[in-house]
């Protein structure tokens, strides 16, 4: 079972390494992030952007850049067009955000051109792995869709299971989080989770057991899903959390991230290709996680 990113960066080492393409590479987390993955051979790098800047901060970290392609655009929306490119023609398996704005990687991730859409919802995972909790948990969405539907969720849970098919879960356990466990027709989260759960028996959502409505404790306590007397598979036993919007999605993962000082990792999923696209306040400890998830996806594919 992988428990922590120690046997997640081992996994990717044995599938590894794959060709990373790092939109506006100029930032000195993600080259510390970069410098690690090619070290311990998970990826192969292809830098875009300020040739003059990624050398200077390179020296600055003592980073072999002769192991890495550069690729000189000062623009950083033609950099971002460009590490897309290189990944949908097949030069890359993997696109990174590097020093620009979430918009306008996605903005080239989506173009009809030279994009990776595939006309299916794009969602972020967040993975954690938290001290009191004994196997590693995936947490969606918390970073791009605002207020999913029915159908979106669908999406979201299927990219979820995705990368945790990636990761070797080989059937995992989604909690549908809502603000309470019984199902009541004034709170739409509930409605949309038992929907979720007649599809997942139905068939119609595939290669996990999902369950809800969960409150957030029974989902990941045992004890507490015994105390309310919460009897399924799933209860007390989340591999993946879906929270029902981005605003409980994003406290969950702020919460996670500075309060419960957990590890964690964030990828985009639902690309022809994974993209790494982690917060400018994660260490290059989350983006070297990052990175290692995305190549373990990058080999599922």
């Amino acid at each position: 079972m992988i428990k922590n990113f120690e046997n997640v960066l081992n996994l990717a080492k044995s599938r590894g390494p794959k060709t990373i393409s790092v939109a506006v590479a100029q930032d000195k987390e993600v080259l510390l992030a970069v410098k690690e993955a090619n070290k311990m051979g998970i990826v192969d790098a292809i830098l875009v952007g300020d040739k003059n800047e990624i050398i200077k901060i390179a020296e600055e970290i003592s980073m072999d850049l002769s192991k890495c392609e550069l690729i000189d655009i000062k623009d950083v929306v033609e950099a971002s067009r460009k590490a897309v490119e290189l990944v949908s023609t097949g030069k890359a398996h993997i696109v990174m955000k590097g020093l620009v704005d979430t918009s306008i990687i996605l903005k080239a991730v989506l173009d009809e051109k030279i994009g990776l859409r595939t006309g299916n919802v794009l969602s972020h995972v967040a993975v954690f792995s938290v001290d009191t909790y004994e196997k590693l948990l995936l947490v969606t969405d918390a970073a791009m869709n605002i207020a999913p539907d029915l159908s979106q969720k669908k999406q979201i849970v299927e990219n979820a299971v995705f990368l945790a098919h990636s990761i070797d879960i080989e059937n995992p356990k989604v909690a549908v989080v809502c603000a309470k466990e019984k199902v009541n027709p004034k709170m739409p989260a509930t409605v949309d989770a038992e929907q979720l759960v007649q599809m997942n028996e139905n068939g119609e959502i595939a290669g996990c057991i999902v369950g809800g409505p969960f409150a957030l404790d029974n989902a990941i306590s045992k004890e507490a899903a015994i105390h309310k007397g919460i009897d399924h598979p799933v209860a007390g036993d989340a591999d993946i959390i879906l929270t029902p919007n981005i605003e409980s999605g994003n406290v969950l993962y702020k919460a996670l991230a500075f309060l419960a000082k957990s590890k964690n990792a964030g990828i985009i999923v639902g690309a022809r290709a994974p993209i790494v696209l982690t917060s400018r306040a994660d260490n290059d400890e989350a983006k070297l996680n990052s990175i290692a998830l995305a190549v373990l996806m990058a080999s599922k594919k």
